[in-house]
């Protein structure tokens, strides 16, 4: 699971999203307590109000610091309503009280498109019975 310290300059963010190909990172001093969640939109929106300058600051001075969390065993519909209630694409996963992973949009739609078509071929395989 990729963290990113508070103190981290943007700039080192950015790095670190590129060279893993994401597009959030929590934000953490120990790996495993949560400081703040950043994401692409917030390097983009603080960079159109605040200019390139950004890019020396800390994380801290950009991250969202109310991060929604949820349990290693989190209710799919539930992930799905926080994500689109609140409109974020990342939910950081706490297992006793430290960090355990992260859950995408994109996880949740996988799970939903997954669950559609186990459905879709059992209503299949029960018409053509």
């Amino acid at each position: 699971m990729a963290t990113v310290r508070p103190q981290a300059t943007v700039t080192e963010l950015l790095a670190t999203l590129a060279e893993l190909n994401i597009g959030a990172v929590v934000v953490s001093d120990d790996g495993a307590t949560i400081a703040g969640i950043v994401s692409e939109r917030d390097i983009v929106r603080r960079l159109h109000e605040q200019g390139a300058g950004i890019l020396g600051h800390p994380v801290s001075s950009i991250m969202t610091s109310d991060v929604r969390t949820c349990a290693p065993d989190a209710n799919v519909d539930e992930l799905r309503r926080t994500m689109t209630n609140h409109r974020i694409r990342h939910v950081p996963v706490v297992r006793n009280g430290r960090l355990a992973g992260i859950v995408s949009i994109g996880d949740v739609v996988k799970n939903t498109i997954e669950e559609l078509e186990t459905e879709k071929d059992a209503l299949v395989g029960y018409i053509h019975r």
